[in-house]
């Protein structure tokens, strides 16, 4: 009912103008710059806060804005959703945007290979031996997080997978667990340069004059809330503070033997880790896919931005060459080259054989 009111109410208004960069330019809308711009967001927080689907609320989020854009033409408002403007087919085509999800498949990819390798369960093998308190627990997970800081996903799924069994030993509720993993995971993904969040908000400085990357690298210092979630992180492990509902959780788990609280079970059975064919695995399984990730995808990012190219300004100087990065397709490259190697190294292993890869 608001929408149609405001189709109504809007039908015909002038079009405003702004001056940018000294010249006045007509919005293509009649909410442009009004509060009425603010209503996308706006839904999609309050429908994903109330329904807890966020792809859902994220789509209805922006069909408002499309209705808003298209001044509430329905036939339009599809056009320019799905259209090669500013809809979902000129997203899919941008070489950013497509070297971010070939990257993220990639990594997902590669964590399975580091499980049926053998990575996991060795590096958990040896957690155990090493890990003697809830405090070290704890904070080899944030280690280990802060470790792997080239995706988010691929943080979570790999941390995930190798401290659950470690902290269950230690009696670290599930939800105090995925508090490290999540508050660790995106934080320090989003002050990496080198990490599938640089890429994706590197891409969205189009029209000024510094290169997205560069900027990225700038802001890092202003960026309490990710640097403040890290101490916060080693501050509750350190002092084993926990309040509200952790606290209900952790005391659970540590007077009860029930780490999960609530009647829903996630991974209860999900604890043994996957042994490699070969039945040897070692430490290094884990970490040097990891490190070979990182190396090359660094590689790639200097290589788009000119390193390697003589006659290019970036010629030889790292600095220049990756603040003019392509982020997206870089980390597209790099992520392919570490997945051959990770391939290659484990099935030398033995780990796997072609027939069961």
């Amino acid at each position: 009912m608001l929408l149609v009111v405001l189709g109504i109410s809007f039908k015909g208004a002038p079009l405003p103008e702004f001056v940018i960069d000294g010249e006045t330019v007509q919005a293509e809308t009649p909410f442009a710059g009004t509060f009425w711009s603010l209503l996308p967001p706006i839904v999609a927080i309050a429908l994903a806060l109330i329904s807890k689907e966020v792809y859902s609320s994220l789509f209805l989020g922006c069909l408002v804005g499309a209705l808003l854009y298209t001044q509430f033409n329905p036939w339009n408002t599809i056009v320019e959703l799905v259209g090669a403007n500013y809809g979902i087919i000129s997203v899919l085509a941008d070489a950013g945007n497509m070297g971010i999800i070939v990257f993220l498949v990639v990594l997902g990819i590669m964590v399975d290979l580091m499980n049926k390798g053998g990575g996991s369960e060795a590096f958990g093998r040896w957690a155990k031996k090493t890990v003697k308190s809830r405090c070290a627990a704890q904070l080899l997970t944030m280690l280990l997080g802060v470790l792997i800081f080239i995706d988010d996903y691929f943080n979570c799924l790999t941390v995930g997978a190798v401290m659950r069994p470690v902290t269950e030993g230690h009696k670290i509720s599930r939800a105090k667990l995925a508090y490290i993993i999540d508050a660790t995971a995106a934080p320090v993904c989003m002050i990496a340069p080198v990490s599938s969040w640089a890429a994706a908000i590197s891409g969205y400085v189009t029209t000024s004059d510094i290169n997205g990357i560069e900027l990225f690298v700038k802001q890092i210092p202003w960026n309490y809330y990710c640097l403040l979630t890290l101490v916060m992180i080693v501050v509750t492990s350190i002092m084993n503070l926990d309040y509200g509902l952790m606290l209900k959780h952790e005391y659970n788990a540590q007077v009860k033997d029930d780490l999960f609280t609530t009647p829903e079970r996630p991974f209860e059975g999900a604890d043994d880790y996957e042994k490699p064919a070969s039945g040897k695995s070692s430490v290094l399984d884990l970490l040097i896919p990891v490190v070979v990730l990182i190396i090359v995808c660094i590689i790639a990012l200097v290589f788009s931005g000119g390193y390697f190219t003589p006659g290019e300004e970036a010629y030889q100087d790292f600095v220049v060459a990756f603040s003019n990065a392509e982020a997206g397709p870089a980390l597209a490259l790099g992520g392919m080259i570490a997945l051959v190697f990770t391939f290659i190294y484990f099935w030398i292993r033995g780990a796997f054989t072609f027939e069961k890869s």
